[in-house]
């Protein structure tokens, strides 16, 4: 039987196991690079994509979860041509050192400006602590979320 949900913004129907995870379908059969595979036991992070808005960790959950709901993955938030504020901010404050957890980091913190346009820093610290980056770029990590969020709010960039 076939599985159907919207990932970024297309309705998706795919014949896969049931228990399989949904990172390795994102990955192996819709061919996406964005979400990676970290750890395996949603501890790092770099598997995150947003399921109905909220983040959530792909690598440990089973696609027939996701059955009529919505997946966006870091290329459904932006394009090269025309970036989300947050791809934007992290390419101007150049907030990727390898890019590994890049992905993860900047779904995560897609959700988290929804719910909280104008945060502070330790708030943005404290939205991202879940996610393991071994590069030290989390300062400019938080420098481009507070960027993003000011830009989302009409202020400057």
């Amino acid at each position: 039987m076939a599985l159907k949900f919207r990932l970024n913004g297309k309705e998706v129907s795919i014949d896969v196991d049931p228990q399989t995870p949904l990172l390795e379908v994102l990955r192996n059969d819709i061919a996406l690079n964005g979400p990676k595979f970290g750890c395996g036991l949603a501890q790092c992070g770099a598997c995150a994509v947003l399921l109905d808005g909220v983040s959530v960790r792909s690598c440990v959950m089973p696609v027939q979860s996701i059955a009529g709901k919505d997946i966006t993955t870091l290329e459904g938030l932006g394009s090269a041509t025309n970036p989300h504020p947050l791809q934007a901010a992290f390419i101007a404050e150049q907030a990727l050192q390898c890019g590994y957890c890049a992905s993860g980091v900047i779904t995560t913190a897609a959700a988290f400006l929804e719910q909280n346009p104008t945060p502070r820093d330790d708030e943005i610290k404290q939205a991202l602590s879940a996610h393991l980056c071994r590069c030290g770029a989390q300062p400019r990590m938080v420098r481009a979320v507070a960027r993003a969020a000011r830009q989302l709010a009409g202020e400057d960039s």
